[in-house]
């Protein structure tokens, strides 16, 4: 059985919102919306992964807070985990990998166009905003 290789998005909540982050590459993704992140490097647990992901694309600080329960596939050998995730610092900016953010309330979450790979996660992280309402 080969070793399946994690990537990690971040359901960034604040304000009552979800941060969205519109993916400029690869050209096949390029447009459509999803939660920032990326692979979990050798040697490093998925929380700390998130954290380096969201400074590098976002340039921000945040803090890992509950994983949304389920795993969905992406390419293959590829599987997407998400946790919900709090901003400590900073202001989140498109630096990798994306041309445009979006922060989005509950009733504005389905206005984009999300990657078919992150919608369970959106759903599991929209339950847990409306929670916090």
């Amino acid at each position: 059985m080969t070793e399946r290789i994690v990537v990690v998005g971040a359901a960034l909540l604040g304000g009552g919102r979800l941060l969205a982050a519109r993916r400029s590459a690869p050209p096949e993704l390029a447009g459509r919306w999803e939660l920032p992140g990326g692979k979990v490097e050798e040697g490093e647990t998925p929380e700390r992964a998130l954290v380096r992901e969201l400074r590098e694309e976002l340039g921000v600080e945040a803090e890992p807070l509950e994983r949304i329960p389920g795993e969905w596939p992406l390419k293959p050998g590829y599987v997407l985990r998400v946790w919900t995730a709090r901003l400590l610092s900073g202001e989140p900016r498109p630096l990798e990998d994306h041309d445009e953010l979006r922060w989005l309330t509950p009733d504005e979450i389905w206005d984009v166009d999300w990657l078919d790979q992150d919608v369970p996660a959106v759903k599991g992280a929209l339950q847990r905003l409306d929670a916090r309402a």
